[in-house]
């Protein structure tokens, strides 16, 4: 008996091969998270409120891990994704409407995901009219002539290169007593921009398009529900990874732009401002990282749009078919990058408004999904022994009227001129 055969005995040994196996969804999907938009979103945070908007991570990560563990447990056990159940359960007419929001909202995150690359890029002076259109057709060739394995692959290993915003956040050497305070005794206020960031934060955090990606990523992985709890771990590891992320770079630009009165109109203006007071590799890693994410989500986030949207009406999908079996998959995929790109290359566009305002779209849309999945989920007939638990049912609830009422209050505050 061989070694290798010898450790496969080993039940630790064997439930770390199945745990490897099963790995990529989860943590594929709470990567893409932090994307350009997510970026600038937590840049924006830190900026303009220091260490203030730091609280909203918890309650961001309790609701992003228990929204995410119904995804991967509804895909397991159904094997059809999010898009098709929502379409089978409350008709093609409120899908359709509910899809064509998203879409637009999609299209804007994409948008954001080329408004990163050439800014990362311009930190290395880099025209945008170059970087863009090659990132874009690296990405397109990724997709359509790679499979699933490869890409998977690819797609993991940019998820580690998210880690390097950590290096930034120490260099720009914090102030850790102030940190602990926001996040033990947070402040609220109730002004249209404070509420407007505190829904952007949610929006990117626990975005929309993440729900449907993850459902059906773990549907093409073919993950079995004998694989359940690893698929668990695979989600809670990926949650870790996008609440970190995001916590240092709030904290980065916090601890230099906040403090100087930095006011940021990108992503790329962090990584640039970030130079007089940290230093070049400070500035250099952050830019590194807004590139690694960016080209990362614009291959995620065009891909999930095409994944939902064939489901919702019934299309083949997959990125393991080919383009003759999957057309209607292909060409929105396509179609989605394209309008992206040209809004991109557009002269002044104002990209800090899509990004905000997408991150605004993706929490006011949010509850409408996160509605759709907790009627689904709760039914016995979908779900058999496998619907939700008490405490993920008033995880999922609250959340949802949480973001109802937050959406409320950004209208209500914008009539009146709060």
């Amino acid at each position: 008996m061989t070694f290798l055969q010898r450790m496969k005995e080993r039940p630790m040994f064997r439930n770390l091969l199945i745990f490897l196996s099963v790995l990529g969804p989860g943590i594929i999907t709470g990567s893409v998270d932090n994307d350009a938009g997510g970026i600038t979103t937590y840049s924006v945070a830190g900026a303009n409120y220091g260490y203030r908007l730091l609280w909203t991570l918890l309650p961001s990560f309790i609701a992003l891990l228990t929204v995410q563990e119904m995804n991967a447990r509804m895909g397991i056990v159904t094997g059809k994704g999010l898009a098709d159940l929502i379409r089978e359960n409350f008709g093609v007419r409120i899908t359709f409407y509910i899809f064509v929001l998203l879409l637009i909202a999609d299209i804007g995150n994409t948008a954001t995901e080329f408004a990163g690359v050439a800014g990362s890029l311009m930190v290395f002076n880099v025209d945008k009219n170059i970087s863009v259109p090659l990132a874009a057709i690296a990405v397109w060739v990724l997709v359509v002539k790679g499979n699933y394995k490869i890409s998977e692959k690819i797609f993991l290993l940019f998820s580690v290169f998210l880690l390097s915003y950590i290096i930034s956040a120490v260099l720009a050497k914090p102030n850790w007593g102030e940190i602990g305070k926001a996040m033990l005794a947070p402040t609220v206020q109730w002004d249209t921009p404070y509420i407007t960031t505190v829904l952007g934060l949610v929006g990117t955090t626990v975005a929309p398009w993440m729900q449907f990606y993850m459902q059906s990523s773990v549907i093409e992985k073919g993950i079995k529900i004998a694989d359940y709890k690893y698929t668990v771990w695979d989600v809670v590891v990926g949650c870790v990874i996008t609440v970190v992320v995001a916590f240092f770079i709030i904290v980065s630009c916090a601890a230099t732009l906040h403090v100087n009165n930095i006011q940021i109109i990108e992503a790329k203006d962090a990584a640039m401002s970030l130079k007089p007071f940290a230093g070049v590799l400070a500035s250099q890693v952050f830019a590194f990282g807004l590139f690694v994410a960016s080209v990362f989500s614009a291959a995620i986030l065009p891909l999930a749009t095409a994944f939902f949207i064939c489901e919702a009406f019934g299309f083949e999908a997959g990125i393991d078919k080919k383009f003759s079996d999957a057309p209607q998959f292909y060409a929105l995929f396509t179609f989605t990058m394209l309008i992206a790109v040209g809004i991109i290359l557009l002269p002044n566009a104002p990209l800090i408004a899509i990004t905000i305002w997408t991150q605004v779209l993706n929490a006011i849309l949010l509850p409408v999904v996160l509605i759709c999945m907790m009627v689904i989920i709760n039914k016995t007939e979908i779900m058999g022994e496998y619907i939700n638990k008490r405490y993920q049912n008033v995880i999922g609830w609250t959340t949802s009227i949480v973001l109802i009422i937050l959406s409320a209050v950004l209208l209500i505050s914008g009539i009146i001129g709060g």
